[in-house]
């Protein structure tokens, strides 16, 4: 049977996450690795600078005192013994990801890491801010897993997957939207009269266009949208490649000497 591996960012006992493992249970053999506490908004944090432990909660079951990130790699590296699982799915996420907002999402982090390890990866969220009833989402999620288990996915792609708290009218193939930053700080003081500031929810204004993920969760449907770890913006390498400055040459690619010289396994100085 294929092998699952499910994370979250909401911790490992969100009730999304319960929702999803149990959905995907018929498709495959499910290993659980999840967040000990809530872990939301981390990204794509990796614990560097302290240790992480695992705690067995039930079988094939596992909290881990890290980020969603840290998760999938002592998943991984550790629990799995360094075998890859099928595929990767995280969430499901208590409210939605859209837009831009997956930039900071640690339940899209989670199946971005996948997808740097080669792994078919999804990431399930369900729009709204509270009373979730995770049950259509859970079903979306293993329809869409069992299709990406039978054709696959690029590499390096994954799909970032948002379920409306409605009816579900259907589901569309989307974009990523885009928004005007809207961030609220609260300004407060502590029992010593020291200030302190609380980041939260703003006033957010998206772009209103047909085929984004934000149309479609406005227009009652799933959005899938496939997002990918290569951020290069390809169009814009010419007009870079313009540029002209007495500080800065230029080179191709294709034109450096001596690529077959370089080692491909040696890490940059401080690589993170």
């Amino acid at each position: 049977m294929p092998k699952i591996l499910v994370t979250n960012d909401d911790g490992i006992d969100s009730e999304g996450i319960k929702a999803l493992a149990d959905s995907l249970s018929t498709l495959g053999e499910i290993i659980v690795v999840a967040p000990s506490t809530d872990m939301t908004a981390v990204s794509h944090s990796l614990t560097l600078h302290s240790p992480l432990r695992i705690e067995k909660r039930d079988e094939d079951r596992y909290a881990v005192t890290g980020t969603p990130t840290d998760c999938v790699v002592l998943a991984i590296n550790i629990l799995m013994n360094n075998t890859l699982p099928d595929l990767v799915v995280s969430g499901i996420n208590r409210g939605a990801n859209l837009g831009d907002d997956i930039h900071y999402s640690g339940t899209v982090a989670g199946a971005m890491e996948g997808a740097f390890y080669g792994i078919a990866s999804i990431a399930v969220s369900l729009a709204g801010r509270e009373r979730y009833d995770f049950q259509y989402a859970a079903q979306v999620a293993k329809e869409i897993a069992s299709k990406v288990l039978n054709s696959g996915l690029p590499r390096g792609t994954l799909l970032n997957v948002n379920v409306p708290r409605g009816p579900i009218k259907g589901i569309a193939i989307t974009r990523q939207a885009t928004r005007t930053a809207g961030t609220e700080i609260l300004v407060g003081h502590d029992p010593r009269n020291r200030p302190y500031y609380w980041v939260g929810y703003g006033k957010i204004a998206w772009e209103q266009h047909a085929g984004t993920d934000f149309a479609a969760i406005k227009q009652g449907l799933v959005s899938i949208t496939p997002i990918k770890n290569d951020m290069t913006n390809y169009a814009h390498l010419g007009e870079l490649e313009k540029w002209d400055a007495h500080w800065l040459k230029v080179y191709k690619q294709d034109k450096v000497d001596d690529l077959s010289k370089l080692d491909s396994t040696e890490n940059p100085e401080h690589l993170y």
